[in-house]
C-alpha cells in the first residue's frame, strides 16, 4: 500500500495516464494546426455527450472559476437593462460568491439564500425570492465541501416557469453522477477538467442555444484554443468518466460508507456534515468534537485529506463558512475533515485511514480537559444511522 494515501479528490484528481497519453502529441507540438483544430472539435463533442448537450453549446475556458465568472458576469451585464437581481445561496463556492460580491459593487442586488442543517436548498425558498427584476439563479449542484446534492431539477423547473436564466456549478458532479442539462433544466453549467482526472488549466461552460436571451458579454478574447492539449485532455477525461460511471458510483459509495461506519465504530462524538443520503458518492465530511481546530488534520501525515474547500489552507484555523451556515459551532467547524475518495482508493486504504484517524483523534482528545469533563450522556450525532 502506497503512502501517503490520497483522499482529497474534491480538491483535484490525479491526471489519468490514458488521458496524458492522448495529450502528449499535442503537448510536444507534433500535430499540425489543422489537426489541433480538428481535435478540439472532437473534444467539444465528447464534453457535450457527457452532459447531454450539443457541441455548439460547449465553450472552452481556462477552468471552473473562469466558467463561473463568464456565466454570472456575462448574464448580469448582458441583461442589466432588464433587471439587476441575482439569486444564489450562502454556501456557494468562493468562485461564485466572489463574483456575486463584485457584481454588488456594480449595482446589482444579490440574494444569498440560507440552507438547512444538511446544506440543502429549499426550491420554494428560491421561488419565493424571485422578483420581476430577477435575471439569474446560480446554485451549486454537488457541494465541494459537504457533498450535498441540491434539487437542481426542481429549481430548474421554477426558473423556466418564471423566465429566469439558471446557472449551476456542476464541477463536482459532472463525470461522477449522471448529469443531463435538459433533465436539470439549466441554461448554463460549469465543468472542470482536473476534477475528473483531466489536466489543470482547462474547463468548459455549457450555454443553452435554445434560449435567445443568452448573449454573453465576452470576458476573454475567444476560447483558449492555443491550449489544444488541455482541451483534448478534457474531452478524453469525459469519455473515460462516461465508461463505467454507474459501477464506479456504487463502488465509491460503498467505500465512503465503510469509512464512515468505521469511524463511528471507533470514535465517539463525531458529526456528519452534509446530507446523509443525498450527497456525492465519494464525499465524507465529519467533525470531531473536543479536538482543537486544525490539530487532527496536521497529525495525519500518511493520509492526504483537507479541512474543507481546496481554497482553504491546510494550516488554517478559521472555521468553514459553509459549516457555520449549517449551524455548526466554531469548534466543530474547525475540527472537520473532508475525505474525497477516488478511482485508486481501495478497501485496504479505507481501513488504514479509519485506524489512523481514530488513533490520532483519541490521542488528541486525551489532551483535552473539555473531553475529560464532558457530560456522561455526551452529544449524540443527529445524522447517525
Amino acid at each position: 500500500m502506497r503512502r501517503p494515501i490520497y483522499m482529497d479528490h474534491h480538491a483535484t484528481t490525479p491526471l489519468d495516464p490514458d488521458v496524458l497519453a492522448i495529450m502528449t502529441p499535442y503537448l510536444l507540438g507534433e500535430k499540425s494546426r489543422r489537426a489541433e483544430e480538428e481535435a478540439v472539435e472532437i473534444a467539444r463533442g465528447q464534453v457535450a455527450r457527457l452532459i447531454g448537450a450539443t457541441p455548439e453549446e460547449i465553450r472552452f475556458t481556462g477552468g471552473a472559476t473562469e466558467s463561473d465568472n463568464i456565466a454570472i458576469k456575462g448574464v448580469a451585464r448582458a441583461l442589466r437593462d432588464r433587471g439587476r437581481h441575482i439569486v444564489t445561496c450562502n454556501i456557494e463556492h468562493k468562485a461564485v460568491m466572489d463574483t456575486c460580491h463584485r457584481l454588488e459593487e456594480e449595482g446589482f442586488s444579490v440574494t444569498y439564500l440560507p440552507v438547512d442543517a444538511y446544506g440543502m436548498l429549499d426550491p420554494k425558498a428560491v421561488e419565493d425570492t424571485l422578483t420581476p427584476e430577477t435575471i439569474l439563479i446560480t446554485l451549486i449542484h454537488g457541494h465541494n465541501e459537504i457533498g450535498t446534492i441540491n434539487p437542481i431539477r426542481e429549481i430548474g423547473q421554477i426558473a423556466k416557469k418564471h423566465g429566469v436564466l439558471f446557472h449551476s456549478d456542476a464541477v463536482q458532479t459532472v463525470g461522477k453522477i449522471p448529469v443531463h442539462v435538459d433533465d436539470l433544466g439549466v441554461d448554463l453549467l460549469s465543468v472542470s477538467a482536473h476534477k475528473i482526472y483531466g489536466p489543470k488549466g482547462i474547463g468548459a461552460l455549457y450555454v443553452r442555444r435554445k434560449s435567445p436571451e443568452i448573449h454573453l458579454a465576452p470576458l476573454t478574447v475567444g476560447e483558449p484554443l492555443s491550449h489544444a492539449s488541455g482541451i483534448v485532455g478534457l474531452g478524453t477525461a469525459c469519455v473515460r468518466c462516461a465508461t463505467g460511471m454507474e459501477e464506479e458510483e456504487k463502488r465509491l459509495t460503498r467505500l465512503r460508507n465503510r469509512l464512515y461506519q468505521g469511524l463511528l465504530d471507533r470514535v465517539d462524538d463525531i458529526f456528519l456534515n452534509g446530507h446523509p443520503t443525498q450527497r456525492l458518492p465519494a464525499n465524507l465530511n465529519v467533525s470531531f468534537a473536543f479536538i482543537e481546530g486544525g490539530s487532527l488534520l496536521l497529525s495525519l501525515r500518511d493520509i492526504a485529506v483537507s479541512s474543507g474547500s481546496a481554497c482553504t489552507s491546510r494550516t488554517t484555523v478559521d472555521p468553514s463558512y459553509v459549516l457555520l451556515a449549517l449551524g455548526r459551532d466554531e469548534t466543530l467547524a474547525q475540527s472537520a475533515l473532508r475525505f474525497g475518495l477516488g478511482r485508486a482508493n481501495t478497501e485496504e486504504e479505507i481501513d488504514y485511514a479509519v485506524e489512523i484517524v481514530s488513533r490520532q483523534a483519541k490521542k488528541l482528545r486525551s489532551l483535552s480537559t473539555h473531553y475529560r469533563l464532558r457530560p456522561s450522556h455526551s452529544s449524540e450525532n443527529p445524522n447517525r444511522g
